[in-house]
Protein backbone atom coordinates (compact mmCIF):
# COMPACT_ATOMS: atom_id res chain seq x y z
CA UNK A 1 0.00 0.00 0.00
CA UNK A 2 1.40 3.35 -0.65
CA UNK A 3 -0.10 6.56 0.27
CA UNK A 4 0.31 10.30 -0.29
CA UNK A 5 2.31 12.57 2.07
CA UNK A 6 -0.79 14.43 2.79
CA UNK A 7 -2.31 10.58 3.91
CA UNK A 8 -0.10 10.59 6.91
CA UNK A 9 -1.72 12.86 9.13
CA UNK A 10 -2.71 13.80 13.08
CA UNK A 11 -5.80 11.99 12.58
CA UNK A 12 -4.13 8.49 12.41
CA UNK A 13 -2.92 7.92 16.40
CA UNK A 14 0.79 6.90 16.69
CA UNK A 15 0.11 3.04 18.17
CA UNK A 16 3.46 3.96 19.75
CA UNK A 17 2.50 7.00 21.42
CA UNK A 18 4.97 7.77 24.31
CA UNK A 19 7.43 5.78 23.21
CA UNK A 20 11.31 6.80 22.51
CA UNK A 21 12.00 8.01 18.66
CA UNK A 22 15.11 9.54 17.12
CA UNK A 23 15.42 12.52 15.34
CA UNK A 24 17.41 13.11 12.33
CA UNK A 25 18.25 16.44 10.77
CA UNK A 26 19.97 16.62 7.47
CA UNK A 27 22.31 19.44 6.57
CA UNK A 28 23.19 18.44 2.53
CA UNK A 29 25.72 20.83 1.33
CA UNK A 30 29.65 20.63 2.25
CA UNK A 31 33.15 22.49 1.42
CA UNK A 32 33.93 19.69 -1.51
CA UNK A 33 33.03 16.58 -2.42
CA UNK A 34 34.99 13.49 -1.40
CA UNK A 35 36.11 11.10 -3.92
CA UNK A 36 35.03 7.86 -2.00
CA UNK A 37 31.59 9.67 -1.06
CA UNK A 38 27.86 8.44 -2.24
CA UNK A 39 26.25 10.34 0.40
CA UNK A 40 23.21 12.71 -0.43
CA UNK A 41 26.38 15.93 -0.08
CA UNK A 42 25.76 19.14 -2.49
CA UNK A 43 28.42 21.62 -3.08
CA UNK A 44 27.11 25.61 -3.72
CA UNK A 45 29.48 28.68 -4.46
CA UNK A 46 26.91 30.10 -1.66
CA UNK A 47 25.08 28.32 0.50
CA UNK A 48 21.20 29.44 1.66
CA UNK A 49 21.83 28.84 4.78
CA UNK A 50 19.21 31.16 6.18
CA UNK A 51 16.41 29.58 3.31
CA UNK A 52 17.02 25.84 4.46
CA UNK A 53 17.17 26.40 8.22
CA UNK A 54 13.64 28.20 7.84
CA UNK A 55 12.93 25.24 5.73
CA UNK A 56 14.37 22.37 8.17
CA UNK A 57 12.24 24.34 10.94
CA UNK A 58 8.86 24.32 9.21
CA UNK A 59 9.13 20.44 8.13
CA UNK A 60 10.20 19.88 11.74
CA UNK A 61 6.98 21.54 12.93
CA UNK A 62 4.74 20.17 10.28
CA UNK A 63 5.55 16.29 11.44
CA UNK A 64 5.46 17.29 14.93
CA UNK A 65 1.61 18.04 14.05
CA UNK A 66 1.61 14.31 12.16
CA UNK A 67 3.09 12.84 14.91
CA UNK A 68 1.97 13.78 18.49
CA UNK A 69 4.58 14.68 21.09
CA UNK A 70 6.25 11.29 20.83
CA UNK A 71 9.56 10.56 23.52
CA UNK A 72 12.67 12.31 21.77
CA UNK A 73 15.67 10.54 23.08
CA UNK A 74 18.16 11.68 20.71
CA UNK A 75 18.86 14.27 18.09
CA UNK A 76 21.07 14.09 15.45
CA UNK A 77 22.74 16.54 12.64
CA UNK A 78 24.45 14.73 10.11
CA UNK A 79 24.99 15.74 6.37
CA UNK A 80 26.75 16.75 4.53
CA UNK A 81 28.57 18.67 6.89
CA UNK A 82 26.05 20.47 9.66
CA UNK A 83 28.99 21.93 11.00
CA UNK A 84 28.27 24.65 7.88
CA UNK A 85 25.34 25.60 9.54
CA UNK A 86 25.48 28.78 12.11
CA UNK A 87 25.50 27.69 15.53
CA UNK A 88 22.20 30.08 16.22
CA UNK A 89 20.53 27.90 13.55
CA UNK A 90 21.20 24.33 15.32
CA UNK A 91 20.21 25.96 18.54
CA UNK A 92 16.80 27.42 16.92
CA UNK A 93 16.12 23.37 15.68
CA UNK A 94 16.76 22.11 19.18
CA UNK A 95 15.02 23.95 21.01
CA UNK A 96 11.60 23.64 18.40
CA UNK A 97 12.59 19.72 19.05
CA UNK A 98 12.63 20.10 22.74
CA UNK A 99 9.03 22.32 22.35
CA UNK A 100 7.34 19.73 19.87
CA UNK A 101 8.60 16.58 21.74
CA UNK A 102 8.78 15.19 25.03
CA UNK A 103 12.90 15.47 25.24
CA UNK A 104 14.42 12.74 27.80
CA UNK A 105 16.31 14.73 30.49
CA UNK A 106 19.44 12.70 29.33
CA UNK A 107 18.81 13.53 25.96
CA UNK A 108 22.09 13.08 22.92
CA UNK A 109 22.61 15.26 20.78
CA UNK A 110 24.86 15.10 18.33
CA UNK A 111 26.24 17.06 15.14
CA UNK A 112 28.58 15.75 12.68
CA UNK A 113 31.86 17.93 12.15
CA UNK A 114 34.65 18.46 9.95
CA UNK A 115 38.29 19.72 11.50
CA UNK A 116 38.86 22.35 8.95
CA UNK A 117 39.60 25.65 10.89
CA UNK A 118 36.33 27.50 10.10
CA UNK A 119 34.11 24.51 11.35
CA UNK A 120 36.48 24.45 14.38
CA UNK A 121 36.01 27.87 15.59
CA UNK A 122 32.28 27.01 15.91
CA UNK A 123 32.05 24.14 18.16
CA UNK A 124 32.02 26.40 21.11
CA UNK A 125 29.44 27.68 20.10
CA UNK A 126 27.25 24.36 19.11
CA UNK A 127 28.28 23.44 22.63
CA UNK A 128 26.19 26.02 23.97
CA UNK A 129 23.54 25.73 21.53
CA UNK A 130 22.47 22.36 23.25
CA UNK A 131 24.65 19.77 21.20
CA UNK A 132 26.33 17.74 23.74
CA UNK A 133 28.36 14.86 21.38
CA UNK A 134 30.29 15.90 18.56
CA UNK A 135 31.32 13.70 15.80
CA UNK A 136 34.80 14.58 13.56
CA UNK A 137 35.19 13.40 10.36
CA UNK A 138 39.14 12.78 11.10
CA UNK A 139 38.81 9.59 8.37
CA UNK A 140 42.98 9.51 8.68
CA UNK A 141 46.00 11.20 10.66
CA UNK A 142 48.28 10.77 7.73
CA UNK A 143 48.79 13.69 5.52
CA UNK A 144 49.56 11.88 2.21
CA UNK A 145 46.23 10.12 2.87
CA UNK A 146 44.20 13.29 3.83
CA UNK A 147 44.85 14.26 0.42
CA UNK A 148 44.47 10.81 -1.31
CA UNK A 149 40.97 10.74 0.21
CA UNK A 150 40.32 14.82 -0.66
CA UNK A 151 39.79 15.80 2.81
CA UNK A 152 40.15 19.58 3.51
CA UNK A 153 42.21 19.61 6.82
CA UNK A 154 45.52 18.31 7.89
CA UNK A 155 46.45 15.69 10.25
CA UNK A 156 47.56 18.62 13.00
CA UNK A 157 44.42 20.19 12.12
CA UNK A 158 42.96 16.76 13.21
CA UNK A 159 44.65 16.33 16.18
CA UNK A 160 44.12 20.41 17.21
CA UNK A 161 40.04 19.50 16.48
CA UNK A 162 39.96 16.47 18.78
CA UNK A 163 41.74 18.48 21.52
CA UNK A 164 39.24 21.42 21.38
CA UNK A 165 36.22 18.89 21.48
CA UNK A 166 37.34 16.72 24.36
CA UNK A 167 37.38 19.74 26.07
CA UNK A 168 34.30 21.35 25.60
CA UNK A 169 32.36 18.29 24.90
CA UNK A 170 31.08 15.41 27.88
CA UNK A 171 31.13 13.22 24.28
CA UNK A 172 33.34 13.04 21.99
CA UNK A 173 33.36 10.28 18.66
CA UNK A 174 35.36 10.47 15.12
CA UNK A 175 35.44 8.63 12.03
CA UNK A 176 38.70 7.08 10.22
CA UNK A 177 38.30 5.57 6.92
CA UNK A 178 41.21 2.18 6.56
CA UNK A 179 42.00 -0.38 4.06
CA UNK A 180 43.15 2.44 1.99
CA UNK A 181 45.25 0.77 -1.26
CA UNK A 182 48.46 0.56 -0.41
CA UNK A 183 48.16 0.10 3.49
CA UNK A 184 50.00 -2.20 5.42
CA UNK A 185 48.55 -3.79 8.78
CA UNK A 186 52.06 -2.23 10.49
CA UNK A 187 50.85 1.07 9.23
CA UNK A 188 47.31 0.68 10.15
CA UNK A 189 48.37 -0.66 14.01
CA UNK A 190 50.46 2.74 14.31
CA UNK A 191 48.04 5.22 12.87
CA UNK A 192 45.00 3.78 14.78
CA UNK A 193 46.88 3.22 18.22
CA UNK A 194 47.53 6.99 18.15
CA UNK A 195 44.04 7.66 17.17
CA UNK A 196 43.20 6.12 20.48
CA UNK A 197 45.25 8.23 22.34
CA UNK A 198 43.32 11.02 21.25
CA UNK A 199 39.86 9.43 21.64
CA UNK A 200 37.70 9.02 25.06
CA UNK A 201 35.10 6.40 24.37
CA UNK A 202 34.15 5.88 21.08
CA UNK A 203 35.16 6.08 17.87
CA UNK A 204 34.12 4.85 14.06
CA UNK A 205 36.27 2.94 12.25
CA UNK A 206 35.06 2.36 8.22
CA UNK A 207 37.21 0.22 5.37
CA UNK A 208 37.37 2.05 2.29
CA UNK A 209 34.57 0.78 -0.27
CA UNK A 210 33.77 1.94 -3.83
CA UNK A 211 30.36 3.26 -4.24
CA UNK A 212 29.08 3.78 -7.91
CA UNK A 213 29.45 7.50 -8.87
CA UNK A 214 32.02 8.23 -7.07
CA UNK A 215 35.33 9.80 -8.50
CA UNK A 216 37.02 6.95 -7.13
CA UNK A 217 34.82 4.47 -8.98
CA UNK A 218 36.35 5.73 -12.11
CA UNK A 219 39.42 5.81 -11.24
CA UNK A 220 39.77 2.20 -10.09
CA UNK A 221 37.90 1.15 -13.04
CA UNK A 222 41.20 2.78 -14.60
CA UNK A 223 43.47 1.05 -12.21
CA UNK A 224 44.41 3.74 -10.95
CA UNK A 225 43.77 2.95 -7.43
CA UNK A 226 43.81 -0.48 -6.57
CA UNK A 227 42.04 -1.78 -3.30
CA UNK A 228 43.26 -4.01 -0.93
CA UNK A 229 42.28 -7.97 -1.40
CA UNK A 230 39.12 -10.03 0.44
CA UNK A 231 42.01 -11.65 2.79
CA UNK A 232 44.24 -8.47 3.67
CA UNK A 233 40.68 -6.51 4.12
CA UNK A 234 39.88 -8.80 6.57
CA UNK A 235 43.12 -8.70 8.50
CA UNK A 236 42.63 -4.97 8.42
CA UNK A 237 39.25 -5.65 10.18
CA UNK A 238 40.77 -8.41 12.79
CA UNK A 239 43.72 -5.53 13.61
CA UNK A 240 40.82 -3.09 14.26
CA UNK A 241 39.18 -5.10 16.85
CA UNK A 242 42.58 -6.55 18.65
CA UNK A 243 44.17 -2.47 19.02
CA UNK A 244 40.91 -1.04 20.12
CA UNK A 245 40.04 -3.47 22.61
CA UNK A 246 43.66 -2.85 24.05
CA UNK A 247 42.62 0.46 24.50
CA UNK A 248 39.61 -0.61 26.20
CA UNK A 249 36.59 -0.21 22.93
CA UNK A 250 34.04 -3.18 22.24
CA UNK A 251 33.19 -3.69 18.80
CA UNK A 252 29.23 -2.74 19.87
CA UNK A 253 28.28 -2.76 15.67
CA UNK A 254 30.26 -4.05 13.10
CA UNK A 255 32.09 -0.37 12.38
CA UNK A 256 31.49 0.91 15.95
CA UNK A 257 33.83 0.71 19.19
CA UNK A 258 32.71 1.99 22.73
CA UNK A 259 33.40 1.68 26.31
CA UNK A 260 30.44 -0.06 28.33
CA UNK A 261 27.56 2.91 28.00
CA UNK A 262 28.88 5.13 25.43
CA UNK A 263 27.37 3.40 22.56
CA UNK A 264 25.83 6.09 20.25
CA UNK A 265 22.19 5.88 21.32
CA UNK A 266 21.07 7.52 18.32
CA UNK A 267 22.45 5.03 15.82
CA UNK A 268 21.49 1.99 18.44
CA UNK A 269 18.01 3.07 17.29
CA UNK A 270 18.39 2.15 13.45
CA UNK A 271 20.18 -0.44 14.72
CA UNK A 272 17.51 -1.90 16.84
CA UNK A 273 14.86 -0.72 14.13
CA UNK A 274 13.20 1.70 16.57
CA UNK A 275 11.04 4.47 14.84
CA UNK A 276 12.81 7.27 13.62
CA UNK A 277 11.86 10.94 12.38
CA UNK A 278 14.29 12.26 9.08
CA UNK A 279 13.77 15.80 7.87
CA UNK A 280 15.64 17.69 5.12
CA UNK A 281 16.85 16.94 1.32
CA UNK A 282 17.17 13.19 1.19
CA UNK A 283 16.29 11.92 4.31
CA UNK A 284 14.16 8.92 5.32
CA UNK A 285 12.03 7.53 7.98
CA UNK A 286 10.54 4.90 9.41
CA UNK A 287 7.35 5.45 11.76
CA UNK A 288 4.75 3.58 13.34
CA UNK A 289 1.49 5.48 12.79
CA UNK A 290 -1.99 3.55 12.74
CA UNK A 291 -0.98 0.51 13.86
CA UNK A 292 1.32 0.68 10.35
CA UNK A 293 5.32 0.53 10.10
CA UNK A 294 5.36 3.69 7.22
CA UNK A 295 9.09 4.30 4.89
CA UNK A 296 9.32 7.30 4.56
CA UNK A 297 11.51 9.94 2.17
CA UNK A 298 11.87 13.79 1.44
CA UNK A 299 12.93 14.87 -1.97
CA UNK A 300 16.86 14.04 -2.54
CA UNK A 301 17.63 17.58 -4.29
CA UNK A 302 18.09 20.31 -1.75
CA UNK A 303 16.17 23.39 -3.98
CA UNK A 304 13.37 20.84 -4.63
CA UNK A 305 13.26 19.95 -1.21
CA UNK A 306 13.25 23.47 0.29
CA UNK A 307 10.48 24.24 -2.64
CA UNK A 308 8.36 21.86 -1.58
CA UNK A 309 8.81 22.58 2.10
CA UNK A 310 7.90 26.41 1.45
CA UNK A 311 4.51 25.52 -0.22
CA UNK A 312 2.95 22.12 1.39
CA UNK A 313 5.21 22.03 5.03
CA UNK A 314 7.22 19.13 3.66
CA UNK A 315 9.59 18.00 1.46
CA UNK A 316 8.36 14.45 1.74
CA UNK A 317 7.82 12.52 -1.56
CA UNK A 318 7.10 9.15 -0.93
CA UNK A 319 5.45 7.36 2.39
CA UNK A 320 4.75 3.31 2.35
CA UNK A 321 3.99 0.96 4.79
CA UNK A 322 6.38 -2.05 5.27
CA UNK A 323 4.82 -5.58 5.09
CA UNK A 324 5.72 -8.01 7.60
CA UNK A 325 8.67 -9.55 5.30
CA UNK A 326 9.94 -6.15 4.55
CA UNK A 327 9.90 -5.30 8.12
CA UNK A 328 11.50 -8.67 8.75
CA UNK A 329 14.39 -8.31 6.01
CA UNK A 330 15.50 -4.71 7.46
CA UNK A 331 14.99 -5.66 10.91
CA UNK A 332 17.54 -8.25 10.59
CA UNK A 333 20.10 -6.50 8.17
CA UNK A 334 20.01 -3.92 10.32
CA UNK A 335 20.07 -5.71 13.33
CA UNK A 336 23.03 -8.08 12.63
CA UNK A 337 25.55 -5.75 12.16
CA UNK A 338 25.20 -5.21 16.25
CA UNK A 339 27.38 -7.28 18.60
CA UNK A 340 24.57 -7.82 21.08
CA UNK A 341 22.18 -9.37 17.34
CA UNK A 342 18.74 -9.32 17.55
CA UNK A 343 16.68 -10.05 20.23
CA UNK A 344 13.69 -12.71 19.24
CA UNK A 345 10.81 -10.94 21.55
CA UNK A 346 11.48 -7.45 20.29
CA UNK A 347 11.78 -8.27 16.74
CA UNK A 348 8.56 -10.77 17.09
CA UNK A 349 7.05 -7.83 18.48
CA UNK A 350 7.97 -5.31 16.05
CA UNK A 351 7.40 -7.24 12.75
CA UNK A 352 4.61 -9.57 13.66
CA UNK A 353 6.32 -12.84 13.08
CA UNK A 354 8.99 -14.86 14.91
CA UNK A 355 12.73 -14.63 13.62
CA UNK A 356 13.12 -17.51 12.65
CA UNK A 357 10.29 -17.22 9.80
CA UNK A 358 12.24 -14.71 8.46
CA UNK A 359 15.19 -16.57 7.45
CA UNK A 360 16.60 -19.65 5.12
CA UNK A 361 16.49 -22.27 7.60
CA UNK A 362 19.11 -24.00 5.47
CA UNK A 363 21.53 -21.30 4.88
CA UNK A 364 20.99 -20.45 8.66
CA UNK A 365 21.83 -24.12 9.17
CA UNK A 366 24.92 -23.83 7.16
CA UNK A 367 26.21 -20.12 9.18
CA UNK A 368 25.81 -21.87 12.38
CA UNK A 369 27.84 -24.97 11.16
CA UNK A 370 30.16 -22.63 10.36
CA UNK A 371 30.61 -20.60 13.84
CA UNK A 372 29.43 -17.44 11.34
CA UNK A 373 26.03 -16.97 13.25
CA UNK A 374 25.25 -17.84 16.78
CA UNK A 375 22.06 -18.42 18.55
CA UNK A 376 21.19 -17.20 21.64
CA UNK A 377 18.91 -19.80 23.84
CA UNK A 378 15.87 -17.89 23.81
CA UNK A 379 15.94 -17.72 19.73
CA UNK A 380 17.99 -14.63 19.22
CA UNK A 381 20.34 -14.42 16.44
CA UNK A 382 23.83 -12.75 16.22
CA UNK A 383 26.76 -12.51 14.05
CA UNK A 384 30.33 -13.24 15.11
CA UNK A 385 33.65 -12.00 14.79
CA UNK A 386 33.86 -13.79 11.73
CA UNK A 387 30.54 -13.62 10.28
CA UNK A 388 30.10 -9.83 10.75
CA UNK A 389 33.35 -9.85 8.07
CA UNK A 390 31.42 -11.63 5.81
CA UNK A 391 27.70 -10.33 6.42
CA UNK A 392 27.66 -8.60 3.45
CA UNK A 393 28.09 -12.06 1.17
CA UNK A 394 25.51 -13.59 4.13
CA UNK A 395 22.72 -11.60 4.55
CA UNK A 396 21.21 -11.70 0.56
CA UNK A 397 21.21 -15.44 1.41
CA UNK A 398 19.96 -15.41 4.80
CA UNK A 399 17.15 -13.20 4.56
CA UNK A 400 14.04 -14.02 3.11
Amino acid sequence: MTLSPVALNASSAPSRHGEAFALYIHWPFCLAKCPYCDFNSHVRERIPTERFIAALRRELTHEAERLGRRRLTSIFFGGGTPSLMPPEGVGALIADARRLFEATDDIEITLEANPTSVEIDRLRGFRDAGVNRVSLGIQSLRDDALKMLGREHSAAQAVSALEMARRLFPRVTFDLIYARPGQSLADWRVELDQALTLVADHVSLYQLTIEPGTRFEGLARQGKIVMPDEDHAAALYGETGDVTARHGLAAYEVSNYAQPGAESRHNLAYWHYDDYLGIGAGAHGRLTLGGELWATRRHRAPEPWAERVEATGTGQVSAETLSREDRAREMLLMGLRLESGVDAAHFAARVGLPLEAAVDRDVLAACLEEGYLAASPEGGLRATTSGRVRLEAILPRLVL
